[in-house]
């Protein structure tokens, strides 16, 4: 499997952090549960999914 790394702002992993142990999750766990449309949409993470879509999209592209 693929291994991503990111660059996040340190206080909007505390906060996605704090909202995961909160909900006893992990935080892969609440990011997804943030990108189906949980409690909060976080507008940062749909910018980052589509972004990692579209890298991946071009990727595949490149590559056949």
């Amino acid at each position: 499997m693929p291994r991503v790394t990111l660059e996040i702002d340190a206080q909007l992993y505390r906060l996605l952090k704090a909202s995961a142990e909160a909900h006893h999750l992990s935080l892969e766990e609440e990011c997804c549960r943030r990108l189906e449309g949980g409690e909060r949409r976080s507008r940062y993470l749909q910018a980052l999914l589509a972004e990692l879509r579209a890298e991946d999209e071009q990727r595949r592209a490149n590559a056949g």
